[in-house]
């Protein structure tokens, strides 16, 4: 993953207040990933 879309992803995870900076900075871009994934992306389940 891109520097940029890191800092983006970690800045919405920050935002969401679910980790802080110093959890994020311990975290590859696959965790990062993943949880951006769990609580941003939608799925066509979310509205079943």
């Amino acid at each position: 993953m891109s520097q940029v879309e890191r800092n983006t992803k970690v800045q919405k995870l920050i935002e969401l207040q679910k980790f802080n900076e110093k959890e994020i900075s311990k975290m590859t871009d696959s965790q990062i990933e993943y949880y951006h994934w769990l609580y941003f992306d939608d799925s066509v389940y979310d509205y079943m």
